[in-house]
């Protein structure tokens, strides 16, 4: 019963920093909207709380496909805030092509541009503060969690040292479980497996991280087997991490556990995000350099006769043909039974 409680007590810890961030977050989005109203002496009306609302709701709905509000306890603050701000300008972007139709919403692009650069850096500056509030506790022994490995594969071994450096983490190591070898143990060794089934079933440990190579397969399922009956998590460091594979994940395909080795970032929200930029960025780029396109457009036309544009079909992603424009720099001629590309 005292196990039980204390994974309880665990899961809620966590569960706890989720809604404060989902607290944030609501309360940032619809403060931004109201301070940038205030700001620029607008009236702070229906059409921009709901506007706020609609991109409230659009926000958690990319939220729950990206598993956004998941516990961030290891990873990098950096890819944590590259997702929220990856969701927030999709949102944006998605709840303004909603209303941008729609009269009797005030469209002026300056407020909305000015709210998401406000919202924006409110939720990094919060979520700054949230992951540092988390690790200041943690580093007095609050929501912490003791881990453990079973095997002496290296990468189980760094992720124990990992786990040493970052101990604002909350993760208290134990040791490094395993049979005792020839060559004799590290300082790390914490005992034999059965000693590990001893511990976890006291409720000593937390998290179980089994780093075995995946030859010791009966070994891993009776261990397995025997941490089912105990209140802490088990963890498999795939074996497959020899090949420096950690940034990939875990998938499913059709029941079958599998880890993509080489995975495309262009799909789902990423390819509408890649989208997105390539039109913005080309539009900003061809305005900027359009006196020197029309400059050797001018030339083109002035020193040979014929069109100034050259087209070409080329082929692109998935074979897809796609039709490119050049500025022409040949004379122009027909096709004939023999062409000359160039003297």
């Amino acid at each position: 019963m005292t196990n039980l409680k204390k994974r309880e007590r665990a899961k809620t810890n966590a569960s706890l920093i989720s809604m404060v961030q989902r607290f944030s977050d609501i309360t940032i989005m619809f403060g931004g909207l109201w301070m940038v109203c205030k700001i620029s002496g607008l009236p702070f009306l229906y059409m921009h709380l709901l506007m706020a609302l609609i991109a409230l709701v659009v926000f958690q709905m990319i939220g729950g496909m990206t598993d956004f509000y998941r516990s961030w306890r290891g990873v990098k603050i950096t890819t944590e805030l590259q997702l929220l701000l990856q969701n927030w300008t999709l949102s944006l972007v998605f709840s303004f092509g909603l209303v941008a139709f729609n009269n009797d919403f005030d469209n002026r692009f300056a407020t909305y541009f000015a709210w998401y650069l406000l919202t924006s850096v409110g939720m990094v500056v919060c979520r700054s503060l949230i992951r540092f509030g988390a690790g200041w506790l943690r580093n007095r022994g609050y929501n912490t969690r003791r881990v453990a490995v079973a095997g002496s594969l290296p990468a189980g071994l760094a992720l124990l040292d990992g786990f040493r450096k970052e101990p604002w983490l909350g993760f208290d190591v134990v040791g490094v479980y395993h049979d005792a070898q020839p060559g004799g143990v590290s300082s790390d060794w914490a005992g034999n497996y059965s000693q590990l089934i001893d511990d976890a079933k006291a409720g000593k440990i937390h998290n179980v991280y089994i780093a075995m190579p995946m030859s010791d397969e009966a070994r891993i399922k009776t261990l397995m087997r025997k941490l089912a009956d105990t209140t802490c998590s088990v963890i498999l460091i795939p074996d497959v991490f020899t090949f420096n594979i950690l940034h990939s994940r875990i998938e499913e395909v059709n029941g079958v556990p599998v880890v993509p080795l080489y995975d495309t970032p262009l799909s789902g929200l990423n390819r509408v995000l890649k989208r997105v930029e390539d039109i913005v960025l080309s539009s900003l780029i061809l305005l900027l350099i359009s006196p020197v396109l029309c400059a050797i457009a001018l030339a083109v036309k002035l020193t040979s006769k014929g069109p100034v544009i050259f087209r070409q079909t080329r082929y692109g992603m998935d074979g897809k043909p796609i039709m490119v424009w050049k500025f022409r720099s040949m004379k122009v001629m027909e096709n004939d039974n023999v062409v000359t590309q160039a003297t």
